[in-house]
């Protein structure tokens, strides 16, 4: 039985807050400097742990590794980041201007414009150099989920949300793993330690029965408002008023598609398995879900529906593509797969 976490330890997944309180302002030197580089197109793909997918609005996948940030244009990967900067690449951004932003794991976050970088770390404001999950909100403001607490970023300065110390075995509480802003505006942070909801003033507790959801690894909000959690207590989809569990699987990424079927990875006595919930059976208190064991892909990470509807994933290898029925490693090896009921595996916790 696989002891996950033990292995994310490696990726430092942080822990979070019993409560929230804002810090303040850090203003950017105007001397920042900016480097420039050139796209090295290669054959080379992600061959190393794969966080993060994202596409952006020309249509290219981009894709965060611990080996670099690269994009794919539908024939072949580029390294974006391989001459500028060897960090360990985790989260990705495409803001509403058409530029990005790559969080990494001990070096804070890269601004790319097309053209030229800039690093922000902590002598910029950033609270903490590792940067797990990048947030544009509604009014533009570029949210980081960091190792040190959340941070807003309003084109001209960081203001950092810090949590209290608190939780047992000296665990740093302070660490964001997931943000998102729902539809009535409020922010949700999904963390190692309490979750938490935020509606511009106050930060609440996120409690079940009175039992605070603690190691949540991803929050989404779906197309009918539905807000999904996933983490150490398995999925949890939250429709305003009550809480359903669908699974108790430890679930690291959840995912909704355009037809409004929702994804996840999960860690099984199988081993790692993508589990899709279709739509129609979404209402039910405990729909039934396809699984897909890709074998391959080992742990499973972030999930993505590309405009041609495959699937990408990332994985301790490498990304890999599923169209419906194969699953492609880009490195010449394609593998059928069988599709399977959920209760055909069993949880391991």
């Amino acid at each position: 039985m696989k002891n996950y976490s033990q292995i994310y330890t490696l990726f430092l997944m942080f822990v979070f807050c019993t409560s929230c309180k804002g810090q303040g302002k850090t203003d950017l030197p105007k001397d920042n400097t900016k480097s420039e580089t050139k796209d090295v197109i290669t054959s080379t793909v992600p061959n190393n742990i794969t966080r993060n997918i994202i596409q952006d609005r020309k249509g290219n996948i981009w894709i965060a590794a611990f080996d670099g940030i690269f994009r794919y244009d539908g024939k072949s990967f580029s390294n974006i980041t391989s001459k500028v900067s060897s960090a360990r690449f985790f989260s990705l951004l495409e803001d509403r201007k058409g530029n990005f932003w790559f969080g990494s794991i001990g070096s804070g976050v890269y601004y790319y414009d097309g053209k030229s970088f800039r690093n922000y770390t902590t002598k910029e404001g950033l609270p903490d150099n590792s940067v797990t999950c990048i947030y544009e909100d509604k009014t533009g403001n570029i949210w980081f989920a960091t190792g040190g607490g959340a941070s807003r970023y309003d084109g001209k300065s960081f203001r950092n949300y810090r949590m209290n110390k608190g939780l047992p075995n000296n665990h740093n509480d302070n660490g964001v793993n997931s943000i998102i802003e729902d539809k009535t505006g409020k922010l949700w942070f999904g963390t190692g330690g309490n979750a938490c909801v935020y509606n511009g003033k106050t930060f609440t507790i996120l409690t079940h029965n009175g039992k605070p959801f603690t190691n949540v690894r991803s929050i989404i909000e779906d197309k009918k408002g539905n807000i999904w959690l996933g983490g150490k207590d398995g999925l949890w989809r939250y429709d305003g008023s009550t809480f359903n569990n669908l699974t108790e699987n430890f679930v690291g990424h959840v995912y909704e598609d355009k037809k409004g079927k929702i994804w996840t990875s999960s860690e099984t006595a199988q081993g790692w398995v993508l589990f899709s919930y279709d739509k129609k059976s979404l209402s039910n208190k405990n729909p039934p879900a396809t699984a897909i064991n890709p074998k391959e892909g080992k742990m499973i990470f972030g999930i993505l529906e590309a405009n041609d509807g495959s699937i990408w994933f990332g994985a301790l290898n490498g990304v890999y593509r599923y169209d419906g029925s194969t699953i492609t490693d880009f490195k010449g090896k394609q593998v059928k797969v069988n599709k399977f009921s959920n209760n055909v595996y069993s949880p391991i916790f």
